[in-house]
C-alpha cells in the first residue's frame, strides 16, 4: 500500500510541478533510510537542478503542492531535513485504510493484476532420466516452482515445463549395457539405480574395449531414426525413471503442465537448421555448422560435422514450439550460473532470425549447494540423492518432535512437512545468484531464520485464536499509535509490493526474508502485549493484528512451496 501512496505522489507531484515551471521534472518519492524520519521520503536536489531555482523556494513550493494531493488526509506531518522533505503518516488514520483494504481481500490479499492476459512459460528441474534425483536439481526445482506461485499471485498464466534429459548418446550405452549384460528383474525392481549402475559398468569396459563404444553409437542412431526395439526400451527407461522422480516431486509438492523432453524435439530441429539456412546465418567451420554471434560472444555451434545437432539446436526447436504453443508474454529458464554462455548465444541467434521475442528470454541463474565449502554432488563418490536429503531432514525433524510434543497426532506426516519444509526455505531464503552451505540441522532448527520458525509462528498464532471464546466486530486504531502496532500494520501493508519485487527480480529470497522479518515483528509484539485482555475492543484489536500476520505467513509460506503446519 505504501508503495501505492508513493506512486500516487509521484505522478500528482509531477503533474502540478511541470504546472508551475513550465518543464517536465522527474520526481524520486523513496522511504527515509532512518524510520525516526518519517514514512516517506522526497529527495528535491534534481528538481532544484531542473528549475533552476533556490533550494528553500523549491522546497517550499513542494510541500505546498504536497498539502493539496488526495492522500494529504494521511499525511501527519510535512518537513524537510537538508533538502529532503519527510512525510510522517497519520499512524490511526494509515491503520485503518490497511485493515479496510485486507477485510476486503482476505483471501486474496497481496495479489495484483500485473500480468493480467499475461503467459509466462517456466523450464525447471529438468533431471537426466536413468540417473538419481540428485540434490544437484533441488535449487533449480523449488527456485522455479515457486518462482511460478509468485508470477500466479501476481495474475500471470503459468505453464510449467519439465525439459526431462531424454535424450543423448547416453542412452545409446545404457541400452547396450542393459542388452548385454543386463537383469531385467533388478531394472524392474530398482530401475534407476540399476540403470546407473549398467551406464557405470559400461564406461569401465570402454576404457579396455573401445568397440562397444562404436556399437552404443550405433544403436542411438538407431534410437534417433526410430528403430521399434530401441524405441521401446527408451520408454521403458523413461516411464521409470519419471515413477522415481514423481516420489520427489510429490515430497515437494511439485507439478508441472509438460513433462515434454529433448527427444519431444527431434523432429522439431530440421525446420529450425533449414530456416537458419535460408536466412543465411549458417557458416561453415572446420566441416561443422555455427551462427556466427560477433566478437563478444563464440559462435553457436548448430550442426556437427557428421550432421547431428546439438543442445543449443533443441532449444531453438523448444523455443519456437513453445512460442507457437503458449505464445508466452516471457519464458524463463531456471538454469545455474554456469549456463550463462549458452543463454547469451540462444538470445542473440533468435535476435538475429528476427524475432523480437529475445527480450522475452530470461536465464533466472543460480548458484551451487555446497557441504563444507564444496560442491554437494557427489559423496564418497556416490551421487547424493535428493529424496534421501528429504527423509533425512524429516528424521531430524520428528526427533525434535518425539523431544518436544511426543503425544502429537500424526507426528510421522507432520515431521515430513517440517523437514521438506525446512530444505525449501533454506534455499529461497538465499540469494539465487550466490552459492549456499547446506547443513541439515541448521535448517530444521525451530529458532533463527529458518523454514520451522516461520511455522511455528504460525502454529503459535492458531493456538492463541482458537482459545477465543467471546467477539467483537470494534477495533481500537489509537492503539496503532505506538511503535509495535504500526511497525506490524506497516510491514502488513508492504505484502503486495513485496510479492511485485519478488516477481521483478524473480527472487523468491525477497519474499522469504520479507516472511521472518514480520515473524520476528510479531513475535516482539506478542512479548510485549498480552493479547487475551478483559477489554473486548482492545482485545479484538490485537487479535485483528494476529489474524492478518498468520494469514500473510500461511499465504507467503505457500508461494515458497512450504506447507503449513497446524499443530507442531
Amino acid at each position: 500500500m505504501i508503495n501505492n501512496i508513493k506512486t500516487r505522489i509521484k505522478k500528482e507531484l509531477e503533474l502540478k510541478l511541470k504546472e508551475i515551471f513550465k518543464t517536465d521534472i522527474s520526481v524520486v518519492v523513496e522511504e527515509p533510510k532512518k524510520v525516526e524520519l518519517g514514512d516517506i521520503s522526497i529527495p528535491v536536489f534534481s528538481v532544484v537542478k531542473v528549475v533552476r531555482k533556490p533550494l528553500p523556494q523549491v522546497l517550499e513550493t513542494v510541500i505546498d503542492v504536497l498539502k493539496t494531493l488526495k492522500d494529504n488526509e494521511i499525511f501527519e506531518q510535512i518537513n524537510s531535513v537538508s533538502g529532503f522533505i519527510n512525510i510522517t503518516l497519520n499512524k490511526e488514520k494509515f491503520s485503518k485504510l490497511v485493515i479496510e483494504d485486507y477485510n476486503n481481500s482476505i483471501s486474496n490479499y497481496g495479489s495484483s493484476k500485473i500480468g493480467e492476459n499475461k503467459t509466462v512459460c517456466i523450464d525447471y528441474s529438468s533431471p537426466n532420466i536413468a540417473k538419481p534425483f540428485s540434490v544437484g536439481h533441488l535449487r533449480s526445482t523449488i527456485i522455479g516452482h515457486s518462482i511460478g506461485n509468485i508470477l500466479e499471485k501476481c495474475g500471470y498464466k503459468v505453464v510449467r515445463i519439465n525439459h526431462l534429459g531424454d535424450f543423448g548418446t547416453q542412452f545409446g550405452k545404457t541400452i547396450y549395457a542393459y542388452l548385454n549384460w543386463g537383469n531385467e528383474a533388478l531394472v524392474k525392481k530398482n530401475p534407476v539405480g540399476e540403470l546407473v549402475k549398467l551406464y557405470v559398468e559400461f564406461n569401465e569396459r570402454a576404457k579396455t574395449d573401445k568397440s562397444i563404444e562404436d556399437e552404443a553409437r550405433k544403436i542411438f542412431t538407431e534410437l534417433e531414426n526410430g528403430n521399434p526395439k530401441y524405441v521401446k526400451l527408451w520408454e521403458i527407461i523413461r516411464e521409470e525413471s519419471l515413477k522415481e522422480y514423481m516420489k520427489v516431486y510429490k515430497l515437494l509438492n511439485v507439478s508441472f503442465d509438460s513433462y515434454n523432453g529433448e527427444a519431444f524435439y527431434n523432429d522439431k530441429m530440421q525446420a529450425v537448421v533449414d530456416e537458419l539456412k535460408t536466412k543465411s546465418l549458417l557458416k561453415k567451420d572446420q566441416g561443422a555448422m555455427i551462427v556466427d554471434l560477433g566478437e563478444k560472444i563464440p559462435p553457436a555451434l548448430i550442426q556437427k560435422s557428421d550432421g547431428s545437432t546439438l543442445y543449443i539446436t533443441r532449444d531453438l526447436a523448444a523455443l519456437f514450439y513453445r512460442k507457437n504453443t503458449y505464445n508466452f508474454d516471457e519464458v524463463l529458464y531456471v538454469v545455474g550460473n554456469e549456463q550463462k554462455l549458452h543463454f547469451d548465444q540462444l538470445k542473440k541467434v533468435v535476435s538475429l532470425m528476427g524475432y523480437d521475442f529475445a527480450e522475452d528470454i530470461h536465464h533466472i541463474n543460480f548458484g551451487l549447494v555446497l557441504q563444507d565449502g564444496k560442491k554437494m554432488s557427489t559423496r564418497k563418490g556416490k551421487v547424493v540423492k535428493l529424496e534421501d536429503v528429504l527423509k533425512e531432514a524429516s528424521t531430524l525433524s520428528l526427533d525434535y518432535i518425539n523431544e518436544k510434543n511426543p503425544g502429537l497426532e500424526n507426528k510421522e506426516e507432520t515431521a515430513e512437512k517440517i523437514g521438506v519444509s525446512a530444505v525449501i526455505f533454506n534455499d529461497l531464503k538465499n540469494l539465487r545468484t550466490n552459492d549456499f552451505e547446506f547443513n541439515l540441522e541448521d535448517m530444521v532448527a525451530f529458532v533463527g531464520q529458518t523454514g520451522p520458525y516461520l511455522q511455528y509462528t504460525s502454529v503459535r498464532i492458531k493456538s492463541i485464536l482458537t482459545s477465543v471464546t467471546e467477539e467483537t466486530e470494534e477495533l481500537d486504531f489509537s492503539l496503532f499509535n505506538e511503535g509495535h502496532y504500526f511497525e506490524i500494520i506497516k510491514n502488513i501493508s508492504q505484502y503486495e509490493d513485496t510479492i511485485i519485487k519478488s516477481k521483478e527480480d524473480y527472487a523468491p529470497s525477497i519474499l522469504a526474508k520479507y516472511l521472518l522479518n514480520l515473524a520476528s515483528l510479531f513475535n516482539s509484539f506478542y512479548a510485549k502485549e498480552k493479547v487475551m485482555v478483559e477489554d473486548l475492543v482492545e482485545r479484538n484489536t490485537k487479535l485483528q493484528v494476529l489474524r492478518m500476520v498468520r494469514n500473510i505467513l500461511n499465504d507467503g509460506m505457500d508461494l515458497l512451496g512450504m506447507s503449513v503446519i497446524q499443530k507442531m
